[in-house]
């Protein structure tokens, strides 16, 4: 994996996870197909599969409870809604390990409630119709200002999930890899004028990257070198609480290409409607695409600058990466 985006290295890491997911599944006596193997849901099964395992053969009602997971997975599955994208990429329904996953996440953000009388809050959230044509036109803007991204895009995303409540911005969880999670507001303009169109495609980008950063790191090399438990924590750009090196590196390649994405929609003049009306948005002309570009950037040049104290911890792929970055960050005037 690089910071440019290749839709056939993502389509070899994720026939290599399905291929880890349908492993562990035969190993306690179940056995999916290599496309069902790819669904969130059977993944999870197959985290089950693996959990179970540690502890030696599976006890009847252990199995009979993964069973009912997959039983359940693929019954959702079956009768997904047509994805209502030009991606394969389904607008995911509330469903049991997706809200699973919301739930565990929920646990590993902090909790900002505490004295501001706003609740802890985020559930699943189902689509409604603006919300699924405002994410159509996301995806249009991509498939025209980055065609590249929009191809990895493609083989990376399987659902994609909306939240609702203030707790959580978005977020991707390898439990159920190839579900994506974007907090529903991302949909609409923000303070700023920024169109709902071009966040969400910025938030696709983002998770995404988080996505393919999962998948490379277990199906092809990993980005940091062995280290004793999580190894150091540090400052980053994105997140108000100390992360680990990994969230540092995932964060710093998620910035990385962020930028890349706006340099491309500053550089158009023209381009897809990111406005929702019949008119052609010009993204090169809105000062709001100009200032979310530069405080990506800043940001992006932060995380490059961390990382790069902390490359002897990188891998010699990680350490491509990093390179890769570095150059993005190599043209933001700060």
């Amino acid at each position: 994996m690089r910071v440019e985006p290749d839709a056939r290295e993502s389509t070899e890491e994720r026939s290599a996870l399905a291929l880890i997911a349908r492993t562990a599944l035969e190993r306690v006596g179940l056995e999916v197909s290599p496309q069902e193997a790819a669904h969130p849901a059977v993944i999870e099964a197959a985290h089950v599969a693996q959990h179970i395992l540690r502890s030696g053969p599976p006890a009847p009602e252990r199995l009979a409870r993964l069973t009912g997971m997959l039983d359940r997975a693929r019954a959702g599955r079956t009768a997904a809604p047509a994805p209502g994208l030009p991606w394969p990429a389904g607008l995911a329904e509330p469903g049991p390990h997706l809200e699973r996953s919301v739930a565990r996440a929920l646990k590993s953000v902090p909790d900002q409630s505490i004295g501001s009388g706003v609740p802890h809050r985020s559930v699943v959230a189902g689509w409604r119709a603006p919300e699924k044509d405002a994410a159509r036109r996301a995806v249009a803007l991509l498939e025209s200002a980055w065609p590249g991204a929009a191809a990895e895009l493609r083989t990376v995303l399987v659902q994609i999930a909306l939240l609702d409540g203030p707790a959580i911005d978005g977020f991707t969880d390898f439990t159920v890899h190839g579900a994506v999670f974007v907090r529903r507001d991302r949909l609409t303009p923000d303070a700023d004028g920024l169109p709902g169109p071009v966040r969400f495609a910025e938030a696709l980008v983002h998770e995404g990257t988080h996505t393919r950063c999962n998948a490379s790191s277990v199906a092809a090399r990993p980005f940091l070198r062995p280290m004793e438990g999580d190894g150091p924590v540090v400052a980053t750009p994105l997140r108000l609480d100390p992360r680990p090196l990994t969230g540092l590196f995932q964060q710093m390649v998620v910035l990385a290409r962020s930028v890349l994405l706006y340099r491309r929609l500053l550089a158009d003049d023209t381009g897809a409607d990111g406005t929702g009306s019949d008119d052609t948005y010009a993204a090169g002309a809105d000062p709001a695409v100009r200032a979310r570009h530069d405080r990506l950037a800043r940001s992006a040049v932060e995380a490059v600058g961390t990382m790069t104290r902390h490359r002897d911890a990188l891998t010699d792929h990680g350490t491509a990466v990093l390179e890769d970055a570095a150059q993005v960050a190599a043209q933001v005037r700060v």
